[in-house]
């Protein structure tokens, strides 16, 4: 029993989750709100205006009356026309009238009023409530609205007579009834049609969510170059399509550069790896003495040193891109800094014949920043300019600031970097000569490094070079980092 409930609940609860149903869902109610709300005004309105013409009617019959007993109280040929002729030459909406006098003996009477209306029963209802119209039901089971006053008669008044009418409303509650009737039938025939008529609409609004979402399916990681043409969808899935779109150039782009990441990581750990195994290979061949082992130690141990340089680059950066990375934040004079890079450095530069300066500031500039990590970046540009720089160049370290942003640049007169290749620049693994770059030890991560932990503090790098002449990197960190 339990298999079968939970098999036959199972397809229902689907169900309600599908776009489909809930638009359905949506339409129907709205449908049958929209339907209910306008049938019931209309009701109300009819049934409003109905009692209002009731209460206009006898309210007439009342003025009429007190105004001939007011102004000629001894015309009873007229009296008697207005009481007992007049109703009867009325085929709908029969009306009765009773005229009392003082001692509430009754001096006109429309033929027929004792049959149709307990008078006792009338009195007793109109006595608390004069001058209102009052419902009643008649001896026969019909609908009559009766209301009594008070009329003065003659002019001065010498006696008060009470007019009684009664107007039989059986016709309008009849007409009431039917539209009832309607009002029910039109809401079940809207009940039975709108959710069909709002499926059939809510199929032909999702039909493009679901070519788009079978175009979404084809595609695939090794798949990636299908488009979702937006041309023939409303504004809002046109709009959708082509952010989607927009998303897949994206996902094609990183898939490539994860792809030649792969294949650069494969090559660069594959080169010292294979270097390694080589040496090891070579000291096994045969016997060697003391210093012929020392030699391969050597060798190993430089690539293993490279090796374990390119690992910690690459770990470096997988850090920088986490969303849970945290920076040391300290005061650090930016001028001090890079005067500690430039005694690190001068050796090799002189050794190279080139002059490593830095400029100084007219102001101090302190900022709170990662000391270790700007340093890092800072000493891969200066490393980066050295070993491009040929010999009588000069390279030189500055910082300034300005209301929105700390600079710090590093300008060198190398050889500089063909303009093509300037978007690439900070990409993992870009080299512009692979060659010259393996016979140094590089591993084309070192800009890609800078660029990390300039985007750590919020800031970015940007370079400018001509071929031949230098190039200069300037390092941005947004003012805020500034104390």
């Amino acid at each position: 029993m339990s298999w079968n409930l939970t098999s036959s609940v199972a397809p229902v609860s689907r169900l309600r989750r599908t776009l489909a149903f809930r638009l359905t869902a949506a339409y129907a109610l709205a449908g049958l709100f929209l339907v209910f709300l306008a049938t019931a005004s209309l009701y109300l309105v009819l049934l409003t205006e109905l009692e209002r013409s009731t209460q206009l009617f006898l309210a007439d019959k009342l003025h009429v009356l007190r105004t001939m007993l007011r102004e000629r109280p001894n015309d009873w040929d007229a009296l008697r026309e207005e009481v007992e002729l007049e109703s009867s030459a009325r085929q709908y909406e029969h009306f009765y009238i009773r005229l009392l006098d003082e001692r509430n003996t009754p001096l006109l009477t429309t033929p027929g009023m004792a049959e149709q209306l307990d008078l006792a029963r009338f009195a007793s209802e109109t006595q608390t409530r004069p001058d209102r119209a009052i419902p009643m039901e008649g001896r026969h089971g019909q609908a009559f609205r009766i209301t009594s006053a008070k009329a003065p008669v003659g002019s001065p008044p010498t006696q008060t007579d009470t007019i009684q009418i009664a107007i039989d409303v059986s016709q309008e509650e009849e007409m009431l009834a039917r539209y009832r009737h309607w009002f029910w039938a039109i809401l079940l025939g809207t009940f039975a049609i709108f959710p069909l008529v709002g499926y059939q609409i809510a199929r032909h609004g999702i039909r493009p969510v679901e070519e788009m979402a079978a175009m979404a399916r084809r595609i695939s990681s090794t798949n990636l170059r299908e488009r979702i043409l937006p041309d023939g969808y409303p504004f809002e899935l046109a709009s959708l399509a082509g952010t989607f779109n927009q998303m897949l150039d994206r996902l094609e782009e990183s898939f490539q550069r994860i792809s030649q990441f792969s294949a650069d990581i494969a090559h660069d750990l594959r080169t010292p790896v294979n270097n390694i195994r080589g040496e090891a290979e070579v000291g096994l061949a045969r016997a060697r003495t003391i210093h012929e082992y020392r030699d391969v130690l050597e060798s190993c141990l430089e690539e293993a040193v490279r090796l374990s340089d390119l690992i910690g680059n690459l770990l470096f950066l997988a850090r920088a891109e986490s969303p849970l990375t945290h920076l040391h934040r300290e005061r650090v004079d930016v001028a001090e800094l890079l005067g500690g890079v430039r005694e690190y450095y001068e050796a090799s530069a002189a050794d190279g014949g080139i002059s490593l300066t830095t400029t100084a500031c007219p102001e101090p500039v302190i900022a709170e920043l990662d000391r270790t990590l700007v340093q890092r970046a800072v000493s891969n540009l200066v490393s980066n300019a050295v070993a491009h720089t040929p010999p009588g160049g000069s390279v030189v370290l500055a910082t300034n600031a300005d209301p929105s942003t700390i600079r710090i640049e590093v300008t060198d007169t190398g050889v500089g970097i063909p303009p093509e290749a300037l978007p690439r620049v900070f990409d993992r693994f870009f080299r512009l000569d692979p060659s010259r770059s393996q016979a140094s030890g590089g591993t084309g991560l070192g800009l890609a490094i800078v660029q990390g932990i300039l985007v750590l503090h919020g800031g970015n790098a940007e370079i400018a070079s001509q071929p031949g002449q230098g190039t200069r990197v300037t390092l941005r960190i947004p003012v805020s980092q500034k104390v």
